[in-house]
């Protein structure tokens, strides 16, 4: 049938079956703001034609014909119909696919995604790889499919609390909270919520009253501690081990080092930025002693560039746990670690330069406040070789004694 022969409205059962497609898609008025449409493939369904919110016309389908007679699809406008008057905004496909777009946006794991992407020109691969994995095993799996503006405060609390006493990882659980409550500021910051419902929550969780990364011995045990390093069966590991004492690197540090940051004429070491913690380069004097250990390193020197490569990988460092099963099997398990050389160093040092905290600050490669810590490379560097020479012969001492 021609649409031309349709000669009454509504349609009727045998008009809109046997109404012929044409070279275009047509639409043929049913009753109202009601139309039947006809496909050129010869499909056909049924549409509303009415005034969106914005006051302007639009069309919402109602279903496919015939699984969608006549009488069902003028039903379901007079029901659409009577929501409009009422004031009710009718869901369209476009509306659906925004709502969704807009639900899979609000995704927890979205989210970290969008900011993890603003710390990778900020942190080195290794920080970011790390950082990454850490929240793909603790965190997306419990909030990563939720909308983050619905994840309450009392949520957030109660499962970083059951991390900490569940699997008893305080520090971890610190960087968790810390890549978390970051998250949101920058959400924040971008307009996608109004407050950060982690904001403040760290000094409500437990406390860590076993924190393992500053664990070291007295300065009174220091001279058996630096015998018992050189006599240490592997040569390499006691230099290392010794390194760390003089030089009181964070561990990290000495095993990325590479042999071309070490200048022995100008008596440095100079720190690229990604090895650093707070992302910024730093020259370190090197006491005399240090330079001795660094030459007699040099005689285990292999195509790597590293001073301390890995046993299966030349482009890769020692394991962080390397230097820390030395002293373990020393006699110092739980008494001394590597990053606890530091906290050794930074207590004789600002016993003996009281009045020069910001010079012992420098040494441990602490950031100054403000902008002047962010680009000053050296830092009291001319007062800094005489602190390292003393702290190097102070090492010495202390084992003559």
């Amino acid at each position: 049938m021609k649409r031309d022969a349709i000669k009454k409205r509504p349609l009727s059962d045998t008009t809109l079956a046997s109404l012929e497609p044409e070279d275009k898609d047509y639409r043929e008025r049913d009753t109202g703001g009601l139309y039947f449409v006809v496909q050129k493939t010869g499909k056909k369904s049924w549409q509303l034609r009415y005034k969106n919110e914005k006051g302007t016309w639009s069309w919402k389908g109602i279903g496919g014909y015939p699984s969608v007679s006549g009488a069902a699809a003028r039903r379901k406008a007079n029901e659409l119909s009577e929501k409009l008057a009422n004031g009710d905004v009718l869901e369209t496909k476009k509306h659906i696919k925004q709502q969704q777009q807009q639900i899979e946006g609000q995704k927890f794991s979205i989210l970290m995604e969008e900011w993890l992407d603003t710390r990778k020109s900020a942190w080195g691969a290794t920080t970011f790889d790390k950082a990454q994995k850490s929240i793909n095993r603790h965190i997306i799996p419990k909030f990563g499919e939720r909308d983050f503006t619905e994840i309450t405060p009392k949520e957030w609390f109660d499962f970083f609390q059951g991390l900490q006493r569940e699997l008893n990882i305080h520090t971890q659980v610190e960087k968790l909270t810390s890549y978390c409550c970051n998250a949101y500021d920058w959400a924040k910051f971008q307009a996608k919520i109004n407050f950060n419902p982690i904001g403040g929550m760290t000094k409500h969780l437990d406390k860590n009253k076993n924190k393992k990364n500053m664990k070291a011995v007295g300065v009174d045990e220091l001279p058996q501690l630096i015998i018992d390093i050189r006599n240490h069966h592997q040569r390499k590991l006691a230099i290392g081990l010794e390194l760390m004492a003089l030089l009181f690197p964070r561990p990290v540090e000495l095993r990325y080092a590479t042999w071309d940051q070490f200048d022995f004429d100008k008596a440095i070491w100079s720190k690229p930025a990604e090895i650093m913690k707070k992302r910024i380069a730093h020259v370190v004097p090197l006491p005399r002693q240090a330079i001795t250990l660094l030459k007699e390193l040099e005689q285990y020197r292999t195509e790597s560039e590293l001073l301390f490569a890995g046993r299966n990988s030349l482009s890769k460092p020692i394991s962080d746990n390397t230097f820390n099963m030395a002293l373990n099997r020393m006699g110092y398990k739980d008494r001394q670690n590597p990053h606890g050389f530091r906290h050794i160093a930074s207590t004789a040092l600002n016993n003996q330069f009281s009045d020069k905290a910001q010079v012992v600050e420098a040494s441990l490669a602490h950031m100054k406040k403000g902008s002047k810590g962010s680009y000053d490379k050296a830092t009291h560097l001319e007062e800094r070789v005489g602190m390292m020479q003393w702290w190097a012969d102070y090492i010495d001492n202390l084992v003559k004694e």
